[in-house]
């Protein structure tokens, strides 16, 4: 079963996507894949509050922040286990803004205009190897695309991608929940 999780930021979607995971695992391995690259230490304390919330839970992390098709060919992970990808926000912003790290901080490298397509492509790949392998994934996303005031040409064009990023992998999955302040609404 292929789970996708959207919601506002600091909503409930984690913890929430965490329980979906492991009750999809029953006696299989759990994956947690780990998409964050952090740029500063709001960042890195984001992660250390999600290692902290998972810790005891079963999950073996795997830091994947681009390139999620890689999954599918690494001898370490079994694609009939069950996995929590957290999150297709983070896949989307690191492979459309790529940055380098230079003596401690980020330095952006340019607007990667082919990325959506190839983003939501690997994605939908991943969630179909897993569900034909027979496992599960859990994809969560932030639901940025909704707000109805204007942008600037680049942040536009990552919500639209994420958007359409989101729209195929909710065709992929068997489920679509929206995660608001704790409360579950099932979409699909």
């Amino acid at each position: 079963m292929n789970v996708l999780i959207s919601g506002g930021c600091k909503n409930g979607k984690s913890i929430y996507a965490q329980k979906t995971a492991r009750s999809l695992a029953a006696d299989g391995p759990l994956y947690y894949i780990a998409t964050m690259i952090p740029r500063d230490e709001e960042d890195r304390a984001r992660i250390r509050r999600h290692l902290t919330e998972r810790d005891g839970w079963g999950f073996t992390t795997i830091e994947q922040g681009k390139n999620i098709a890689a999954l599918t060919e690494r001898a370490d992970v079994d694609l009939s286990g069950s996995f929590l990808l957290d999150s297709v926000t983070a896949v989307l912003e690191n492979e459309m803004f790529p940055v380098a790290m230079k003596e401690g901080s980020s330095v952006f490298l340019g607007e990667d205009t082919d990325a959506p397509e190839r983003v939501s492509a690997e994605l939908v790949a991943f969630a179909k190897a897993v569900r034909e392998a027979g496992g599960s994934a859990v994809f969560v996303s932030d639901g940025i695309y909704g707000d109805s005031c204007g942008y600037s040409a680049s942040t536009e064009d990552y919500r639209k991608a994420l958007a359409a990023a989101d729209r195929a992998l909710a065709k992929e999955c068997d489920r679509v929940t929206e995660v608001t302040y704790g409360i579950t609404e099932e979409w699909k």
